[in-house]
């Protein structure tokens, strides 16, 4: 672009003092001649990096996933090829299923056994309620027994005496006398066969754990054990059938499996260290580089574009998403030591310029490391953006040739 206006300047130049000789060709007019392009292309070039600023370094960036597997075990099958685009949630490689199947087959056995278990402790429980009811039953009809013949034993006791006082007198009958006497043992025998009974069952009723008769609490006991038995089962189960899934990978997102060396019969570990396989994802982020003092007028949503050496004569359009006030100079990593500055000042970082690719252009394929030139055009100026517009335009017209000897 520089080279354009200058031969324009040049042209009229040649019209002014040589063609026309409209002013006289001295050496104040050659020297003011020379001058002019000088300082004015000096200082359009440094409004220009101001307003419109431009990078050497705009890069494609994709995320690469490291695919490692949760299980271990033998591959079966490798359906993916490598460097084709493989859709979200296909199938990138199948472990051998067999000893995670047997986990599971395992599992749901001991959960049925464990299911068993626990409705066995279940209706043991209602026995144990049940008897203890049943226990609590037998005390009140002891109790009332023993209650009802305190009576009867008062009266025959009456009896006894007034036969007595009568048989004294001799008015009375001693075998009504025998007869009353033997109701009153009688009646005290069933007293005490009514008051043992009592005591027995009282003292079975007497066990009680945190307030509740022993026996049902034991009951409740091994039915909250076999419970909490029948929880770690299905804990159990719901791993062995995690572990029988995962014996299954497929593609976390769409992109393409780079460098596929994977081979039925390879042999995979869960281990963060060693990938089965490198997946870039299809997802881009496009990263231009700006030297710090670039970016003072530079704001999220200025438009911009950028040309790739993948695609010479093409002009990406964009907008800026955002600017990444960070870099790894800014950072000072924890140490026992004082910062080392060295010797000399470290070289000033960049700070790397997020750009979004317009609508229009979003579906083309960038690769990931491609490399190219942009500029962002700010909200001053614009006038000489179309002079930055030019020089991007040029450069990717050169892009086009191909500049080695073999």
């Amino acid at each position: 672009m520089e080279a354009i206006l200058l031969a324009i300047y040049a042209f009229f130049v040649w019209l002014i003092f040589i063609k026309f000789k409209w002013l006289p060709w001295n050496t104040t007019s050659q020297v003011t001649v020379v001058i002019i392009p000088i300082v004015a292309l000096t200082a359009l070039i440094l409004t220009l990096n101001v307003v419109a600023p431009s990078s050497a370094d705009v890069r494609v960036i994709k995320y690469v996933v490291q695919v490692i597997p949760q299980v271990r075990g033998r591959v079966i099958e490798v359906p993916v090829e490598p460097n084709r685009l493989v859709k979200k949630g296909e199938l990138l490689f199948r472990i051998d299923p067999t000893p995670y199947q047997n986990d599971l087959n395992v599992a749901k056995a001991r959960l049925g056994a464990d299911e068993a278990k626990l409705a066995q402790a279940a209706a043991g429980l209602v026995d144990a309620s049940a008897g203890a009811r049943q226990l609590q039953e037998q005390l009140k009809s002891a109790s009332g027994q023993v209650a009802a013949l305190q009576p009867r034993l008062e009266l025959a006791r009456l009896r006894v005496r007034q036969n007595r006082e009568l048989v004294a007198t001799g008015a009375g009958d001693r075998f009504a006398l025998e007869q009353a006497e033997a109701n009153v043992i009688e009646l005290q025998g069933q007293i005490a066969t009514a008051t043992a009974n009592e005591a027995q069952v009282a003292q079975k009723l007497s066990g009680q754990v945190n307030g509740e008769q022993a026996s049902v609490a034991a009951a409740r006991a091994q039915l909250a054990t076999a419970k909490a038995q029948v929880d770690q089962t299905r804990a159990d189960l719901a791993n062995a059938q995690w572990n029988l899934d995962q014996t299954a990978v497929y593609a976390p997102t769409s992109g393409y499996a780079i460098n596929v060396q994977l081979r039925p019969g390879s042999y995979v570990t869960a281990f963060p260290v060693a990938p089965a396989m490198s997946f870039v994802e299809e997802e881009y982020q496009i990263i231009a580089l700006y030297a710090q003092n670039e970016l003072q007028l530079v704001e999220p949503g200025n438009p911009a574009e950028f040309t790739l050496k993948t695609y010479p004569g093409r002009v990406i359009k964009a907008s800026v998403d955002s600017i990444v006030w960070a870099q790894g100079q800014g950072q000072v990593p924890q140490s026992g030591t004082l910062p080392q500055t060295g010797a000399y000042p470290q070289v000033p970082g960049r700070f790397p310029v997020k750009l979004a690719v317009a609508e229009r252009d979003r579906a083309l394929f960038l690769a990931a490391g491609a490399d190219g030139h942009g500029a962002i055009y700010t909200e001053h100026a614009h006038a000489i953006h179309i002079l930055r517009m030019v020089i991007l335009r040029v450069g990717t017209i050169t892009d086009y040739l191909v500049l080695k000897l073999h």
